[in-house]
Parts: C-alpha cells; sequence; structure tokens
C-alpha cells in the first residue's frame, strides 16, 4: 500500500519540532523534486518532453538556479523556450476571438490567451510535489487511525500553519465518516486555534520587548515569534 511506502517519511516530519509538520514534508519533496531535475535526469527525454510544455513557475526556476547546475538549467530553458516559441506562433495563427469592441474585450476564446494563462499556471517541479504530497496527505490519515503511536505524535503536535490546516481538513471527508471524522475535527481545530494563540501571544511579547520599560525583561519564547509567525501564516521558512 502506498501508505505503507510513504509513513516513514510521514513520521519523521511529526518528529521534528515544529510550527507545521506538513511544511515539513512539502518542503522536503521540493528538495527532492529540485535536485532530482537539476541532477542527470535532465538528460532524460520523458522528463526534457514534460519540462519542454510545462516550465517552471518563479519560486523553484530561482530555486533551481541556486542549484548551480547552470549547464543544466540553460538546456532546460533553452528547449523550453523552442516550444514556447513554436506554441505561441500556433496559437498567434488562429487570431483573435471574435466579439471585441470598443468597450469590450472578449479574450475567453483566444487561443493566445488561453495558452498564456495555461503556461502560467503549469510547473513541472510543481506537479512532481503534488503528485507525492497527495499520497503523503493519505497517509497522515492512514496512521492516524491505524498507529497509535503516530496518532500521539499528531495531537501532540505544535498544530499547522492556515493553508495546511485547511488542506486536512477538506481531506478528512475523504478519509474519515462518523464518529471518527468528528473526532477528527475537533482535535485538529483545537490543534491550530490553540497553537496559533501560542505563536500570536509569542509575537505580541516580542514587540512589547520594544516597549524601554521592558528593556531588561526576560525575552521568554519570543526571539524567533516573527520567524514562526510567518510559518503559520503563510507556510514560509525563514532564518532566524
Amino acid at each position: 500500500m502506498d501508505e505503507q511506502l510513504y509513513a516513514i517519511p510521514v513520521n519523521d516530519a511529526f518528529n521534528e519540532d515544529s510550527e507545521c509538520p506538513v511544511c515539513s514534508m512539502y518542503a522536503s519533496l521540493e528538495k527532492n523534486a529540485i535536485e532530482f531535475t537539476m541532477g542527470p535526469s535532465y538528460m532524460e527525454d520523458d522528463v526534457r518532453m514534460e519540462t519542454n510544455e510545462t516550465g517552471f513557475c518563479a519560486k523553484h526556476v530561482e530555486m533551481m538556479y541556486g542549484n548551480q547546475n547552470r549547464l543544466g538549467l540553460g538546456l532546460m530553458l533553452h528547449t523550453h523556450m523552442q516550444n514556447l516559441i513554436k506554441e505561441t506562433e500556433k496559437a498567434q495563427k488562429k487570431g483573435r476571438s471574435s466579439g471585441g469592441g470598443l468597450f469590450k474585450k472578449n479574450t475567453d476564446g483566444s487561443a493566445v490567451s488561453a495558452y498564456m494563462r495555461q503556461l502560467g499556471k503549469s510547473c513541472y517541479i510543481c506537479d512532481r510535489i503534488t503528485r507525492i504530497f497527495d499520497r503523503y496527505i493519505d497517509t497522515i490519515f492512514y496512521l492516524y487511525e491505524k498507529d497509535s503511536a503516530f496518532k500521539t505524535k499528531f495531537d501532540s503536535s505544535k498544530g499547522f500553519c492556515v493553508d495546511h490546516y485547511a488542506v486536512l481538513y477538506d481531506a478528512a471527508d475523504a478519509h474519515m465518516s462518523g464518529g471518527a471524522l468528528k473526532d477528527f475535527t475537533a482535535k485538529l481545530d483545537k490543534l491550530f486555534l490553540e497553537n496559533m494563540k501560542r505563536v500570536c501571544d509569542d509575537v505580541e511579547w516580542y514587540t512589547d520587548k520594544f516597549d524601554y520599560r521592558n528593556v531588561d525583561a526576560p525575552w521568554k519564547n519570543s526571539k524567533d515569534a516573527l520567524v514562526r509567525a510567518i510559518k503559520k501564516l503563510d507556510s514560509i521558512e525563514l532564518q532566524l
């Protein structure tokens, strides 16, 4: 079963001291996807065929640039741009859709607009991550119901970021029902709010420390409060 195959990386993520274990899972997949794409695989025909068509989002092309394999990135971008030029030329020949006027722009049916919108939403790295990330989410629910040790880790975690709280909340409907769904939802809701309030309190004390009256007061747990708040709110991993 896929759930058993992915149990190790999911458990590893929940073993970390993280404000969102699901973010840790995603970050690991992202790192692996970048390394895979920038490794020898970029010369494989099936990989290049896909990267030529989909290209990369801004975030991941920046990460690929930082990988230092500039030759590999150059080769992929070159053939992707060749494909983009070919597809754009084909779309341009179809012309604009009818129905436009002085005060009306009708681009919904335009082949150029459709292709550019599709290209703007596509990314080889994102697609590669998503295929496995979805299986990780399935595995969380599988382990929660089948593995008491994992359930304990889940229930004692530091909660989740906004995005992944929503992912788990929505996915629960497809994996649970009845009392199990009700109990999981109650636990998930509690984990999210309790830990969001904890970080919120830390941010409050962080700002209070700028008051001259608190200059000699201890920082408590607030020194990295901004970093943790950004993680909770925007799923971004920053360094202190």
